[in-house]
């Protein structure tokens, strides 16, 4: 999907289709929050390795702790299946074949269905509770990124349909860059996250110590790659977002940016200096989430003439 290209103006039921989505989009940003909590708790294995009952249950019987909080999750997501394909349904409903909203809401029907099946590899691989194998690592990274997208298809269809989007272009190289950042620095928050989890420190200075030991496990190991990073893309992300004003960009569009990089920041800081609290790594993952959703709509908002492209960039190739 791209950038934009010629809009009309919606009508009501276009309206009440972007509103339905932003809906949806909101409803899975609570599920993926919730699962963060599962995998934070510990409380991955609650239902046992059984995938779609609940230690061989539909309903489970006098749960545990743990047990209610992996059937929530499991419960809620159904609910996101549900709604994204009804979503689905609508657009093909409002919107004529090729429409960019429908392709998007199709997109989303399609990555809610991976993202449910991923899901129930995370029980039946066993990659829950204290697995700390290279094979979680790698499926978390998948799952992460699997996740990006589903979010990324509501949030492109609910704007397409509110602008009277009917189609894209393709982005410019830098805005896909960018994009592409983001989404390595997410991953790679996720497994400093599951290291974190795994390998609590207890204190900032065991921690550090615990990061650059040869004996630590590799997941200790590549925490301190997380932060590096993050600063690194959070100055390329400013300087992309800041390029961006003259390129079509609203005003209001690149100062979420701003200020959603600034608040990521932060909040990754305090983060490592509080020791990766189970609420601190939610927080923390809303503030991903939420810069992802903005700066993908940054994108569309630039269109397809230089996305993203800085005006010293293309006032030199003039």
């Amino acid at each position: 999907m791209g950038a934009i290209a010629k809009a009309a103006p919606a009508g009501s039921a276009e309206r009440t289709f972007s509103a339905a989505a932003w809906a949806v989009l909101g409803w899975n940003f609570l599920v993926v929050l919730w699962g963060a909590f599962v995998r934070a708790s510990g409380s991955g294995a609650g239902c046992g390795g059984h995938w779609p009952l609940c230690n061989g249950a539909v309903v489970p019987q006098s749960p545990q702790a743990a047990t209610v909080i992996e059937y929530t999750h499991r419960v809620t997501s159904g609910v996101a299946l549900v709604a994204v394909f009804a979503l689905a349904f609508a657009a093909r409903r409002v919107f004529p074949k090729g429409h960019a909203a429908r392709r998007a809401a199709a997109f989303g029907a399609v990555f809610i269905v991976t993202e449910a099946l991923l899901g129930a590899g995370l029980v039946l691989f066993d990659y829950v509770a204290h697995n700390a194998s290279a094979g979680r690592a790698a499926y978390l990274s998948l799952h992460l990124a699997n996740t990006q997208l589903l979010l990324a298809s509501l949030a492109i269809a609910a704007w397409c349909a509110a602008r009277g989007q009917a189609s894209l272009r393709r982005p410019a190289a830098l805005a896909i860059s960018t994009l592409a950042v983001v989404l390595s620095v997410s991953i790679t928050g996720a497994i400093a996250a599951l290291g974190d989890t795994l390998f609590p420190a207890a204190s900032l200075a065991t921690g550090v110590r615990q990061d650059f030991s040869a004996t630590a496990n590799f997941l200790v190991r590549l925490r301190v790659i997380h932060p590096a990073l993050a600063v690194a893309a959070a100055a390329f992300v400013l300087y992309a977002a800041l390029g961006s004003r003259r390129s079509g960009a609203s005003q209001r569009a690149v100062l979420w940016v701003i200020v959603l990089v600034f608040a990521q920041v932060c909040a990754g800081a305090v983060n490592i200096a509080l020791l990766a609290p189970v609420w601190m790594q939610i927080l923390h993952l809303l503030m991903a989430d939420l810069l992802w959703v903005a700066l993908l709509i940054l994108v569309l908002e630039t269109g397809g003439n230089n996305t993203l492209e800085p005006e010293v960039l293309r006032s030199r190739v003039a």
